[in-house]
């Protein structure tokens, strides 16, 4: 049965800390946009409090997550155990995007390792917090991290990077701009 929350508590955040897995929902406000759903991986989430979480967001081959909140900052994060006691635990809140340059990104990276490949911070206020069972995710065995993105982005180069990200993550792929245009 599905229990909400004001907050995250301490028992919430050792679950989303135990996960290697995570996936963020964004949608335009256009109801012929396209809603985006984002596996993420390697340690790039931080719970900053109760109230408000960040993750890392690497460069990829779309950027609809920064053009969504640009747009109307809502933001879903999802966390489900693949493992021991089933669980799902949703986060929902107001989202907005931070970009090298500007005044947070300073204070918010001391939080993360930087990855080669990271273009943003994407940062939420979390204004309900939900579990359910997750009696009907199946069991899975974590392996290990992929390398292939970070391996990518420390070929490229910082220049090569800023190009792919001004060709591919500028706009969202309903044409709405990304906080790295702005």
């Amino acid at each position: 049965m599905a229990k909400t929350y004001e907050a995250i508590t301490e028992h919430l955040q050792q679950f989303i800390l135990a996960q290697h897995v995570f996936f963020v929902a964004t949608a335009p406000l256009d109801g012929n946009g396209h809603v985006n759903v984002s596996p993420k991986g390697l340690d790039t989430f931080r719970v900053l409090s109760p109230n408000r979480v960040a993750y890392l967001d690497m460069t990829g081959s779309g950027n609809e997550t920064s053009a969504h909140l640009l747009e109307n900052g809502r933001i879903t994060f999802m966390f489900c155990a693949f493992d021991g006691a089933p669980s799902v635990l949703r986060l929902y809140g107001q989202g907005w995007t931070v970009v090298p340059g500007q005044p947070e990104w300073g204070e918010l990276t001391t939080h993360f390792i930087l990855y080669p490949g990271v273009r943003e911070i994407i940062v939420a206020d979390i204004t309900r917090v939900q579990t359910a069972c997750g009696n009907g995710v199946p069991l899975y065995d974590y392996v290990g991290e992929r390398d292939q993105m970070l391996r990518w982005a420390e070929a490229e180069g910082v220049d090569k990077l800023s190009d792919y990200q001004r060709e591919w993550n500028w706009r969202s792929i309903d044409g709405l701009p990304t906080a790295l245009a702005s």
